[in-house]
């Protein structure tokens, strides 16, 4: 998820990066006290005795081995005193545990996060935690992965496991303890070894943050104690065989392992049921024997389904998911089960004429829109800020989130199967993951002999884990490199082996491996700042193909954002500075400078004249230019030469407050970015051509719309009305199919440099389906292509919008009301253009605050960011979390390029 040069990579910054810390703390985890107490030890777990069930630890006392003198025997026996020792939860990296702790300030605010010694974390920690249980009868195993990097592990003062055997953060772990379990309390102890990106298969954060002091050393995913009877049950997976197109039929063929833990012949009874389907069968099992069992339509009919329930992501239909539920059975007695959410759908990816990748699901083709995925930067797991950005992603007309490397938890991807957000995972590039393959100057050292099963054990371990998930599009088993014959070969045999039932890609980046062949997708950036019209050619990072990570790069924040997570005199460099170094933009020395986003910035609409000034400058900019990189990928999907068949805009999200590559901030807080995508991504939608003038319906809808109107209108700055043109009977076919409505002309009588276009399209019923307003230029900006690098293209000469800064002030009137139910509120915002002369108010804002005028967040709009001219009106509604308020009466802070900012009560 990187922007990536040719052979020689960006970046000989690893040690750089390594050497800067990182971390930060936003949403929930907002600014942390300092210092803290020493803390007492971690709560212990309670284990029921039922066979079949699988308790997460709830938590860890932490501490520096350096700190620890005491033998691995008495730190892991029961009873140990871990006095001083440091409360962590039960995913939490070392960092993400002293900070909930208090023993730093706000790591997302200026440069805090280098007050983190990186010596402390350059030795082992402990994480220890203990648990009880009533009976030793049950057989009892620990069960876990997303040890960062690797761990020796301790059971009641016996080491069970070895670091060289606890390696890499994805391998699933199994441990059979039941021997070492005892009546009463029992602990387990983990000496988890530092992480370094480069040396080890875990996670690195290359460029797109400074990374956290401990590198995340820790566990990141729930270690659970299983207790089981005899026989246990593993591997329960569905593979689904979807009727395509008809979709009027499904097979399911239910697969697991049955496993027999003791030392005589049993036989195990295997029930399940799906839906009002139930099976069962005997299955003899040997002393210590496994069997694959499954069930499939040619024995047991329930299984071919009519008319199946089927899974769509969000705008192309519903969301069903369907369960299985398993039990072993020994002598009468439940000895294990097993659950599993399923989906079904048909993902087919062929490479196209041209060669690129098109994704097609359920029959229907797909035009991948998307945005590259951080997590916390650190690994913090929480559901409901994971789920506001999912939802965020629908709200912005987005289908598909791509996550390098940063596999999340399973919850996760639950997320993304019930809210239809298609997911594309895949190993990450640039540390030791591509160390094998990448080019001279890259980071991540070559692989030894014990990179390989950890790296196989990695890809079995997420195949396993996200097979059943529908929302799964495919796995990208290389991202700026494709892996050689060896490492593929072990990858497709784990991904064959797990039924794995998506297409398997060998690269984000245009690259081949042996056996896949070439990916059909291209890493061609730019990760920097381009103009507008860069979208629309069919080259580089333009709308052709798929461009598997790319955009403008910077994009600053809202106002609110910036005094949230910058000094006052850090705020006066970045507007003042553009050679300055941001902290808050990335460690590469490519990106650790605004210098060619500001140069643009100012070039186009002039210098900026303060922070506000600068900051509403931007919003305008990374509306236009985000608005731009989508419309072109839609206006293109459907050409028949060389169409656009995916774009994910680099990137979604930052892990931490940032000021470059995001459509919503660290806070969730949206400004141009957002609704520059939510508005190119409307279900019908009309749109301006930078390349060719045109004016083009794009419909996303299955079904074509008839009947319809459109107007395109040009103004000068101060309202005068230039040329209008109307075209009637406009009708597009639906599935991302665009038609031309008219060709604005190449020139127009009195125009200035700086105009205005607006499109209006309504409905046959006369209203008002799609709006949308440019702000364009007589003098376009001009590209120097042979100078293009792979982050970006300089621009040679820029577009005169200057004459935006002409604009009257206009005087827009708001009116809001709420109305609150069920834990949910719903502000309506009225807002009209009550100005008195023709100005239009440009890109008016609104924003809902609380009492002290701080955002509430999150909050979805129906649109925002809206141009009114004179006498217009409009009326949005924000749907938001009542608790969110805070007990504060909603109000609506109104703003925008020539509007004067106020706030009304919306009470």
């Amino acid at each position: 998820m990187f922007p990536r040069p040719s052979p020689t990579r960006r970046y000989a910054v690893t040690a750089l990066v390594l050497g800067l810390l990182g971390s930060l703390t936003s949403g929930a985890w907002a600014g942390a006290r300092h210092p803290a107490p020493p803390h007492g030890p971690a709560p212990t777990t309670r284990v029921p005795s039922a066979a079949g069930t699988g308790t997460p630890l709830q938590g860890y006392a932490i501490q520096s081995s350096a700190k620890v003198s005491d033998s691995p025997a008495a730190v892991s026996s029961p009873g140990y005193p871990a006095r001083d020792w440091y409360p962590a939860g039960p995913r939490s990296t070392v960092m993400a545990a002293l900070l909930a702790d208090g023993v730093y300030a706000d790591p997302f605010f200026s440069t805090n996060q280098q007050k983190a010694a990186k010596a402390d974390f350059e030795v082992p920690w402990w994480y220890r935690s203990d648990f009880t249980v009533k009976d030793t009868a049950r057989r009892t195993f620990l069960d876990f992965s997303g040890v960062i990097s690797a761990a020796d592990v301790y059971v009641n003062g016996h080491q069970v496991a070895k670091a060289a055997d606890i390696t890499g953060a994805y391998p699933h772990h199994e441990l059979d303890v039941t021997s070492l379990i005892r009546p009463g309390t029992n602990t387990v102890a983990f000496r988890v070894q530092p992480n370094e990106p480069n040396k080890n298969l875990t996670m690195g954060w290359i460029d797109w943050l400074q990374p956290p002091a401990d590198r995340n050393m820790g566990i990141v995913r729930d270690v659970v104690v299983r207790r089981g009877g005899p026989v246990a049950l593993r591997d329960a997976h569905v593979v689904t065989r979807l009727a395509v197109p008809s979709l009027a039929s499904a097979d399911l063929t239910v697969k697991m392992r049955a496993r027999n833990d003791t030392g005589a012949a049993v036989t195990a009874e295997i029930t399940g049921r799906i839906g009002a389907t139930t099976f069962t069968r005997q299955v003899p099992l040997a002393a210590h024997q496994t069997k694959t069992v499954a069930f499939s339509p040619a024995d047991t009919p329930g299984l071919r389904l009519t008319s199946p329930k089927v899974w769509w992501p969000a705008g192309m239909g519903g969301q069903p998911l369907y369960d299985l539920d398993l039990t072993a059975s020994v002598a009468g007695t439940a000895s294990d089960t097993a659950h599993e959410t399923f989906g079904i759908r048909d993902v087919q990816a062929p490479l196209n004429a041209d060669g690129a990748r098109q994704y097609r699901i359920n029959g229907r083709r797909l035009l991948v829109k998307g945005g590259g995925w951080s997590p916390d930067e650190f690994l913090r797991w929480d559901r409901t800020y994971v789920e506001d950005r999912l939802k965020y992603a629908v709200d912005m007309g987005l289908n598909t989130i791509r996550l390098e490397g940063h596999l999340e938890p399973d919850e996760f991807f639950d997320l993304a199967d019930r809210h239809g957000v298609l997911t594309l995972p895949g190993w990450e590039c640039c540390d030791k993951w591509e160390g094998q393959v990448n080019g001279s100057g890259e980071s991540g050292d070559p692989w030894t002999a014990a990179d390989y099963p950890v790296a196989k054990a990695s890809m079995a371990a997420e195949a396993a884990r996200l097979r059943d998930h529908p929302s799964v599009l495919s796995f990208l088993i290389g991202s700026d490199y494709a892996p050689d014959a060896t490492i593929e070969k072990s990858y497709l045999d784990a991904l064959k082996a797990a039924d794995w039932p998506t297409p398997v890609v060998s690269s984000a980046s245009d690259r081949s491996s042996p056996q896949l062949g070439s990916s059909g997708m291209k890493m061609t950036g730019p990760y920097d700042w381009v103009p507008p019209g860069y979208w629309y050619a069919k080259r580089e990072g333009g709308a052709t193909g798929f461009n598997s990570e790319t955009s403008a790069g910077p994009s600053i924040p809202t106002l609110d954002t910036l005094h949230r997570m910058m000094t006052p005199a850090e705020l006066d460099t970045l507007w003042k500075d553009p050679d300055a170094k941001q902290y808050h933009r990335s460690p590469s020395p490519v990106f650790g400078t605004l210098k060619i986003y500001d140069a643009a910035l100012a070039g186009r609409y002039g210098a900026p004249t303060s922070l506000a000034d600068y900051v509403r400058k931007a919003q305008l900019a990374q509306y236009e230019n985000v608005r731009a990189q989508f419309e072109a990928y839609d206006r293109n999907a459907t050409d028949s030469a060389r169409p656009s068949t995916g774009v994910i805009h680099w990137m979604f999200n930052s892990g931490w407050t940032s000021l470059h590559w995001q459509l919503t901030d660290r806070y969730l807080d949206q400004g141009g970015a957002y609704f520059g995508a939510k508005k190119a991504n409307e279900p019908l939608h009309v749109q301006y051509s930078y390349d060719d003038r045109s004016v083009v319906v794009v419909n996303h809808r299955h079904t074509a719309a008839t009947g319809l109107t459109a107007r395109a209108t040009l103004f000068d700055p101060d309202g005068k009305q230039r040329y209008d043109k109307t075209v009637t009977a406009v009708g597009v076919n639906g599935d991302g199919a665009h038609g031309t409505a008219l060709t604005l002309p190449s020139s127009v009588s009195g125009l200035p440099s700086t105009y205005l276009l607006r499109l209006v399209l309504t409905g046959a019923d006369g209203k008002e389906v799609s709006r949308n307003v440019y702000w364009l230029s007589t003098r376009p900006d001009t590209l120097d292509w042979n100078g293009t690098t792979w982050y970006y293209t300089p621009t040679t000469g820029y577009a005169d919008l200057k004459g935006l800064g002409s604009m009257a002030p206009v005087p827009v009137s708001a009116t809001a009301a709420t109305r609150s139910s069920d834990g949910t509120s719903a502000t309506t915002v009225t807002l009209r253009n009550t100005g008195g002369g023709r100005t239009p108010a440009l890109l008016t804002d609104a924003h809902l605050v609380d009492g002290q005028g701080k955002p509430v967040l999150p909050v979805r709009w129906s649109d925002n960011q809206v141009s009114l001219w004179p006498g217009e009106s409009v009326t949005l509604t924000a749907t938001y979390r009542t608790a969110d308020l805070h007990g504060a009466a909603p109000r609506v802070r109104v703003s925008g390029w020539n509007t004067p900012e106020r706030t009304v009560p919306a009470s």
